[in-house]
C-alpha cells in the first residue's frame, strides 16, 4: 500500500520502517527538515535497536522516502497515518494542537483528490478526540464527508521503547477503531501478516483501549512497588513475594477480576485491604495506591446510588443481596451498603435473594442477618411477588441466573439498572448499566 506517515518521531519512524519491511511504500512527513533528511538517507532520528538497519534497507529498496511537503505526500498515497505527539498540558489534559493542525493539512490536501483517501490516527488520543477534533477538521478543510468521501479510523500502537520492532512484529493484538466498513477492510489487509487477533471496534472504544492498557501497566508498577516497600520494611524480599503472586495465572494474572461491574465485598478483600493499609501506616510507608482501594470501592457504590436517584423512581426492587451469587454471605456485601443507603433515603424497597432468604431461616448467617441487619431482612421476599414485579425500578445486583426469568416478566415501563452485567447491549433510556 502507499502510505504517508505524519510525524517522524518515535512511533512514526518505527511504523515507517516496519511497514516498509513488508513491502509498503512509505512517505514520511515532518515539519523538521533535519528529521526528513535523516529518514531520506536511511538514518534513524531516534535511538532504537535495529531501526537504522530497517530504515536504511527501506530507502535502498525504494520503499521509504521523506518530505516536508504534505500536499505532495497526500497526492502520492492512499492512506495517511497520523503519528504526531500529544504531550501533556500543565493541567494534565492532552495537547491536541498537533493533531488538529495535521488534520487541517490533510483535509485541505484531499480536497482536490479524486480518489478515496483514508486517515488513520496512530497518536494516543482520549476518547472523543476523533469525533470532536479529527473528523470536524477533515470535513471542514476538505469539503467532503467522513465515511463517504474519505475513510477515518484509529489504530493505537502498543510499542515499548527499546523493543519497538519486536513489539511491532509480535503484537498481543491489533486494535483498530473505524468510522466506516471500508477503512476496517483496509486495515485488516494491512495487518494480515501479523500473528495476532485483529480487533475492530468503534472509534471511541479503540481510543479508550489504549489508555486502559497504559494506565493498567502504570498501576501494576505502582502496586508492585508498594508491596515491595511494605515487604522490605518487615525484612521480606518483595521480589520473591511478587514472583509467586505472578505464578497464579487463574486469578492474579487473568481476566477474572478485570470485567467492569459492581464493587467488591465479602469476608476477605475489604478486611485484607484495610489490614495491609493499616500496617503500611504503622511502618510509615506511603502507599497511595493500596490505601485508596477502599475509597475507590466506596465511590463505586455511591455511583450506583446516584444512578438510582437519577431515575426518580421511589419503588425499588433489588435482585440479589449477598456479595456474589451462589452464597448467602452478607459480610461487607456492597449490596447491603446500597440497600441501607436506599432505606435511609426513604425508598420503598423490596429484596429478592433466595440464598439469603434461606439463610435467614436455616443458614449459618441467620444470627448475622437477624441481629445486624434486621431492618433489611424484613424486606426479603420469598419469590418474585408483586412487590418485585411491580416496582418502578429493578436493580440487578449479584449474578444469580434466576434473575433472568424475572426480567422477562417485567413491564416494558419498568426501569432496570444492571450492576452485574446481564445486559447484552449498552445503556438506553430504560436500561442502565453501572459501567456500560
Amino acid at each position: 500500500m502507499n502510505i504517508s506517515i505524519f510525524g517522524m518521531g518515535y512511533v512514526g519512524a518505527v511504523c515507517s520502517a516496519c511497514l516498509a519491511k513488508r513491502g509498503n511504500k512509505i512517505v514520511g512527513v515532518d515539519i523538521s527538515q533535519q528529521k526528513v533528511s535523516m529518514i531520506a538517507s536511511g538514518k534513524s532520528p531516534i535511538v532504537e535497536e535495529g531501526l537504522n538497519e530497517l530504515l536504511s534497507d527501506g530507502v535502498k529498496k525504494g520503499f521509504i522516502s521523506a518530505t516536508t511537503d504534505y500536499r505532495d505526500a497526500i497526492k502520492n498515497t492512499d492512506i495517511s497515518m497520523v503519528c504526531v505527539p500529544t504531550p501533556s498540558m500543565k493541567n494534565g489534559n492532552l495537547n491536541t494542537g498537533f493533531i488538529a493542525e495535521v488534520c487541517q493539512e490533510i483535509g485541505s490536501a484531499i480536497k482536490d483528490k479524486d480518489t478515496r483517501h483514508t486517515v488513520i490516527i496512530r497518536s494516543t488520543v482520549l476518547p472523543g478526540t476523533v469525533a470532536e477534533i479529527v473528523i470536524p477538521a477533515l470535513e471542514k478543510y476538505s469539503g467532503k464527508t467522513a465515511g463517504k468521501d474519505f475513510g477515518v479510523g484509529v489504530n493505537p500502537e502498543f510499542l515499548r521503547e527499546s523493543t519497538a520492532i519486536f513489539d511491532y512484529d509480535n503484537p498481543p493484538m491489533t486494535v483498530v477503531g473505524v468510522y466506516d466498513e471500508t477503512t476496517g477492510q483496509i486495515l485488516e489487509e494491512l495487518y494480515s501478516d501479523l500473528d495476532a487477533p485483529f480487533i475492530c471496534e468503534d472509534i471511541s472504544v479503540a481510543e479508550m483501549i489504549k489508555y486502559s492498557c497504559n494506565v493498567w501497566h502504570a498501576l501494576k508498577v505502582s502496586f508492585a512497588n508498594e508491596i515491595g516497600s511494605i515487604a522490605k520494611s518487615v525484612n521480606v524480599d518483595g521480589r520473591r513475594v511478587m514472583n509467586v503472586v505472578c505464578e497464579d495465572k487463574k486469578l492474579n494474572l487473568s481476566s477474572y477480576y478485570m470485567k467492569p461491574g459492581f464493587a467488591f465485598g465479602g469476608s476477605c478483600l475489604p478486611k485484607d485491604v484495610r489490614a495491609l493499609s493499616y500496617r503500611a501506616k504503622q511502618l510509615d510507608i506511603e502507599t497511595p495506591v493500596i490505601s485508596s482501594i477502599m475509597q475507590s470501592n466506596d465511590a463505586h457504590i455511591e455511583r450506583a446510588f446516584n444512578l438510582v436517584e437519577n431515575t426518580k423512581a421511589k419503588k425499588v426492587a433489588m435482585l440479589g443481596l449477598s456479595f456474589k451469587a451462589g452464597t448467602d454471605d452478607l459480610r461487607e456485601s456492597p449490596f447491603v451498603i446500597l440497600a441501607e443507603k436506599l432505606i435511609g433515603k426513604g425508598y420503598d424497597l423490596s429484596i429478592l435473594d433466595r440464598n439469603v432468604k434461606y439463610a435467614s431461616v436455616h443458614g449459618s448467617n441467620k444470627e448475622y442477618i437477624n441481629n445486624h441487619i434486621p431492618h433489611i431482612s424484613s424486606l426479603l421476599e420469598d419469590a418474585p411477588v408483586a412487590a418485585i414485579t411491580e416496582a418502578e425500578l429493578v436493580l440487578l445486583c449479584n449474578g444469580d441466573e434466576a434473575h433472568k426469568s424475572i426480567l422477562e416478566d417485567l413491564s416494558p415501563s419498568t426501569k432496570v439498572i444492571d450492576l452485574h452485567g446481564f445486559m447484552a447491549e449498552a445503556s438506553d433510556e430504560q436500561h442502565q448499566g453501572i459501567c456500560w
